[in-house]
Protein backbone atom coordinates (compact mmCIF):
# COMPACT_ATOMS: atom_id res chain seq x y z
CA UNK A 1 0.00 0.00 0.00
CA UNK A 2 0.90 3.41 -0.98
CA UNK A 3 2.72 5.31 2.36
CA UNK A 4 1.15 8.63 1.45
CA UNK A 5 -2.47 6.48 1.87
CA UNK A 6 -1.91 6.00 5.65
CA UNK A 7 -0.83 9.50 6.03
CA UNK A 8 -4.88 9.54 7.21
CA UNK A 9 -4.34 6.98 9.80
CA UNK A 10 -1.23 8.27 11.07
CA UNK A 11 -2.52 12.01 11.61
CA UNK A 12 -5.46 10.25 13.30
CA UNK A 13 -3.55 8.09 15.57
CA UNK A 14 -1.36 10.58 16.55
CA UNK A 15 -4.26 12.99 17.73
CA UNK A 16 -5.77 9.83 19.77
CA UNK A 17 -2.82 8.99 21.23
CA UNK A 18 -1.40 12.79 22.09
CA UNK A 19 -4.60 13.70 23.23
CA UNK A 20 -4.40 10.78 25.91
CA UNK A 21 -0.79 11.25 26.76
CA UNK A 22 -0.62 14.87 26.64
CA UNK A 23 -3.80 15.16 29.48
CA UNK A 24 -2.03 13.20 31.37
CA UNK A 25 1.12 14.39 31.23
CA UNK A 26 -0.64 17.94 32.37
CA UNK A 27 -1.57 15.87 35.68
CA UNK A 28 1.61 13.49 36.50
CA UNK A 29 4.27 14.30 38.97
CA UNK A 30 7.52 16.03 37.98
CA UNK A 31 5.99 16.22 34.44
CA UNK A 32 2.63 18.49 35.03
CA UNK A 33 4.21 20.48 38.22
CA UNK A 34 2.40 24.42 37.54
CA UNK A 35 5.73 25.64 38.32
CA UNK A 36 6.48 24.26 34.73
CA UNK A 37 6.31 26.70 31.62
CA UNK A 38 3.73 25.22 29.68
CA UNK A 39 5.92 24.74 26.00
CA UNK A 40 8.25 22.42 28.43
CA UNK A 41 4.91 20.19 29.34
CA UNK A 42 3.90 20.53 26.30
CA UNK A 43 7.31 19.35 24.63
CA UNK A 44 7.16 16.36 27.13
CA UNK A 45 3.78 15.36 25.92
CA UNK A 46 4.81 15.55 22.14
CA UNK A 47 8.21 13.23 23.00
CA UNK A 48 6.05 10.97 24.85
CA UNK A 49 3.78 10.69 21.61
CA UNK A 50 6.30 10.18 19.78
CA UNK A 51 7.62 6.98 21.34
CA UNK A 52 4.37 5.24 22.33
CA UNK A 53 3.14 6.18 18.34
CA UNK A 54 4.67 3.74 16.26
CA UNK A 55 3.42 0.49 19.06
CA UNK A 56 -0.35 1.53 19.50
CA UNK A 57 -0.99 2.24 15.29
CA UNK A 58 -1.82 -1.33 14.56
CA UNK A 59 -4.27 -0.54 17.11
CA UNK A 60 -5.64 2.29 15.98
CA UNK A 61 -8.71 2.11 13.49
CA UNK A 62 -9.01 3.96 10.59
CA UNK A 63 -10.29 8.00 11.52
CA UNK A 64 -14.76 7.84 10.97
CA UNK A 65 -16.36 9.55 8.50
CA UNK A 66 -18.90 11.01 10.65
CA UNK A 67 -17.79 14.60 12.74
CA UNK A 68 -19.50 13.49 15.76
CA UNK A 69 -18.28 10.31 16.24
CA UNK A 70 -14.28 11.53 15.58
CA UNK A 71 -15.00 14.12 18.36
CA UNK A 72 -16.55 11.57 20.77
CA UNK A 73 -12.85 9.44 20.44
CA UNK A 74 -10.73 12.09 20.67
CA UNK A 75 -13.19 13.98 24.27
CA UNK A 76 -13.29 10.08 25.46
CA UNK A 77 -9.22 10.38 24.96
CA UNK A 78 -8.92 13.28 26.92
CA UNK A 79 -11.04 11.93 29.65
CA UNK A 80 -9.25 8.87 30.23
CA UNK A 81 -6.06 10.78 30.23
CA UNK A 82 -6.88 13.45 32.66
CA UNK A 83 -8.62 10.58 34.75
CA UNK A 84 -5.15 8.37 35.01
CA UNK A 85 -3.38 11.71 35.71
CA UNK A 86 -5.45 13.00 38.05
CA UNK A 87 -5.56 9.13 40.65
CA UNK A 88 -1.54 10.30 40.68
CA UNK A 89 -2.20 13.89 41.37
CA UNK A 90 -4.25 13.36 44.27
CA UNK A 91 -1.54 10.95 45.74
CA UNK A 92 0.98 14.33 45.54
CA UNK A 93 -1.86 16.97 47.17
CA UNK A 94 -1.84 14.55 50.47
CA UNK A 95 1.94 16.24 50.92
CA UNK A 96 0.33 19.67 50.84
CA UNK A 97 -2.74 19.16 52.34
CA UNK A 98 -0.53 17.84 55.44
CA UNK A 99 2.16 20.31 55.35
CA UNK A 100 -0.99 23.11 55.24
CA UNK A 101 -2.54 21.19 58.46
CA UNK A 102 0.71 20.92 60.29
CA UNK A 103 1.03 24.75 59.74
CA UNK A 104 -2.41 25.15 61.71
CA UNK A 105 -1.32 23.67 64.60
CA UNK A 106 2.06 25.05 64.87
CA UNK A 107 1.06 28.69 64.20
CA UNK A 108 2.76 29.09 61.19
CA UNK A 109 -0.40 29.91 58.96
CA UNK A 110 -0.35 33.72 59.38
CA UNK A 111 1.72 34.23 56.41
CA UNK A 112 1.04 32.83 52.98
CA UNK A 113 2.34 32.60 49.59
CA UNK A 114 0.48 31.99 46.46
CA UNK A 115 0.78 28.27 45.25
CA UNK A 116 0.92 27.41 41.77
CA UNK A 117 -0.69 23.85 42.19
CA UNK A 118 -3.60 24.39 44.58
CA UNK A 119 -3.96 27.95 43.82
CA UNK A 120 -4.40 31.10 45.89
CA UNK A 121 -2.11 31.34 49.33
CA UNK A 122 -0.46 28.36 51.25
CA UNK A 123 1.64 28.61 54.12
CA UNK A 124 5.14 27.70 53.98
CA UNK A 125 4.84 24.34 54.87
CA UNK A 126 2.43 23.25 52.68
CA UNK A 127 4.90 24.79 49.53
CA UNK A 128 7.55 22.80 51.03
CA UNK A 129 5.68 19.92 51.36
CA UNK A 130 4.33 19.96 48.11
CA UNK A 131 7.52 20.41 46.14
CA UNK A 132 9.04 17.21 48.12
CA UNK A 133 6.38 14.87 46.93
CA UNK A 134 7.78 14.98 43.37
CA UNK A 135 11.29 15.22 44.14
CA UNK A 136 11.14 11.95 46.58
CA UNK A 137 9.15 10.14 43.07
CA UNK A 138 11.79 11.32 40.99
CA UNK A 139 14.89 10.66 42.75
CA UNK A 140 13.31 7.25 44.03
CA UNK A 141 12.66 6.56 40.43
CA UNK A 142 8.84 6.00 41.40
CA UNK A 143 8.07 8.19 38.42
CA UNK A 144 7.94 5.55 36.13
CA UNK A 145 5.47 3.62 37.28
CA UNK A 146 2.64 6.24 36.27
CA UNK A 147 4.58 6.68 32.76
CA UNK A 148 4.19 2.52 32.61
CA UNK A 149 -0.13 3.06 33.74
CA UNK A 150 -0.48 5.30 31.08
CA UNK A 151 1.05 3.02 28.35
CA UNK A 152 -0.51 0.13 30.24
CA UNK A 153 -4.20 1.17 30.21
CA UNK A 154 -4.04 0.97 25.96
CA UNK A 155 -4.56 -2.67 26.99
CA UNK A 156 -7.86 -2.22 29.30
CA UNK A 157 -9.05 0.85 27.13
CA UNK A 158 -7.93 0.77 24.08
CA UNK A 159 -7.64 4.50 21.83
CA UNK A 160 -10.94 5.83 21.15
CA UNK A 161 -13.18 3.86 23.66
CA UNK A 162 -14.84 5.78 26.55
CA UNK A 163 -14.14 5.26 29.93
CA UNK A 164 -16.41 2.91 32.44
CA UNK A 165 -17.89 5.93 33.73
CA UNK A 166 -18.89 3.89 37.04
CA UNK A 167 -15.63 2.33 37.58
CA UNK A 168 -13.70 5.25 36.87
CA UNK A 169 -15.66 7.75 39.57
CA UNK A 170 -15.23 5.25 42.42
CA UNK A 171 -11.66 4.80 41.78
CA UNK A 172 -11.45 9.04 42.07
CA UNK A 173 -13.59 8.82 45.30
CA UNK A 174 -11.13 6.23 46.47
CA UNK A 175 -8.05 7.83 46.07
CA UNK A 176 -9.78 11.12 47.20
CA UNK A 177 -10.48 9.15 50.80
CA UNK A 178 -6.66 7.82 50.42
CA UNK A 179 -5.02 11.26 50.08
CA UNK A 180 -7.01 12.83 52.96
CA UNK A 181 -6.19 10.12 55.11
CA UNK A 182 -2.60 9.87 54.41
CA UNK A 183 -2.77 13.71 55.06
CA UNK A 184 -4.42 13.13 58.56
CA UNK A 185 -1.92 10.44 59.42
CA UNK A 186 1.20 12.72 58.57
CA UNK A 187 0.08 15.65 60.49
CA UNK A 188 -1.36 13.43 63.57
CA UNK A 189 1.83 13.98 65.72
CA UNK A 190 1.46 17.71 65.27
CA UNK A 191 -2.56 18.06 65.96
CA UNK A 192 -1.61 16.22 68.98
CA UNK A 193 1.08 17.75 70.16
CA UNK A 194 -1.06 21.46 69.43
CA UNK A 195 -4.04 20.15 71.15
CA UNK A 196 -2.05 19.44 74.35
CA UNK A 197 -0.27 22.72 73.94
CA UNK A 198 -3.53 24.68 73.47
CA UNK A 199 -5.11 22.85 76.53
CA UNK A 200 -2.02 23.89 78.45
CA UNK A 201 -2.26 27.46 77.58
CA UNK A 202 -6.03 27.08 78.89
CA UNK A 203 -5.04 25.83 82.32
CA UNK A 204 -2.49 28.92 82.04
CA UNK A 205 -5.02 31.26 81.24
CA UNK A 206 -7.27 30.05 83.85
CA UNK A 207 -4.88 30.58 86.54
CA UNK A 208 -3.17 33.62 85.70
CA UNK A 209 -5.60 35.96 83.84
CA UNK A 210 -2.99 39.14 83.63
CA UNK A 211 -1.15 36.95 81.77
CA UNK A 212 -1.68 37.76 77.72
CA UNK A 213 -1.08 33.96 77.32
CA UNK A 214 -1.19 33.71 73.25
CA UNK A 215 1.71 36.60 72.60
CA UNK A 216 3.26 34.40 75.21
CA UNK A 217 3.33 31.58 73.88
CA UNK A 218 3.00 32.22 70.20
CA UNK A 219 7.23 32.34 69.69
CA UNK A 220 7.35 28.83 71.87
CA UNK A 221 5.04 27.13 69.75
CA UNK A 222 6.35 27.99 66.44
CA UNK A 223 9.98 26.97 67.77
CA UNK A 224 8.21 23.72 69.57
CA UNK A 225 6.60 23.00 66.10
CA UNK A 226 9.58 23.29 63.82
CA UNK A 227 11.87 21.43 66.59
CA UNK A 228 9.12 18.42 66.32
CA UNK A 229 9.13 18.61 62.29
CA UNK A 230 12.89 18.79 62.30
CA UNK A 231 12.74 15.45 64.49
CA UNK A 232 9.60 13.28 62.45
CA UNK A 233 10.33 15.22 59.04
CA UNK A 234 12.54 11.89 58.04
CA UNK A 235 9.86 9.39 59.47
CA UNK A 236 7.17 11.48 57.36
CA UNK A 237 8.78 11.73 53.88
CA UNK A 238 9.83 7.90 54.78
CA UNK A 239 5.99 6.91 55.55
CA UNK A 240 4.46 9.08 52.13
CA UNK A 241 7.21 7.30 49.93
CA UNK A 242 6.51 4.03 51.42
CA UNK A 243 2.57 4.46 50.92
CA UNK A 244 3.10 6.28 47.59
CA UNK A 245 4.69 2.53 46.42
CA UNK A 246 1.80 0.51 47.01
CA UNK A 247 -0.83 3.19 45.82
CA UNK A 248 1.03 3.53 42.57
CA UNK A 249 2.04 0.24 41.63
CA UNK A 250 -1.61 -0.59 41.96
CA UNK A 251 -2.63 1.54 39.37
CA UNK A 252 -4.82 0.72 36.51
CA UNK A 253 -2.76 -0.65 33.56
CA UNK A 254 0.30 -2.11 35.34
Amino acid sequence: MNPLDQLPIYGFGLILVFCRLGAACMLLPGLGEAELPSTIRLAIAFAFTALVLPVLLPEIQPPPDQPLLLAQMVLAEITTGLWLGWLVRLLIFAMPMAGQIIAGAVGMTNVLQPDAMLGGGASALSRLFGLAAPLLLLISGLWMAPIAAVVGLYRIIPPGRALPSADSAQSVIAALNAAFALALRLSAPFLLAGLMFHLALALIARLVPQLQTYFAAAPGQILGGMALLLLLSPLLLDIWRSEARSLLVSLPGL
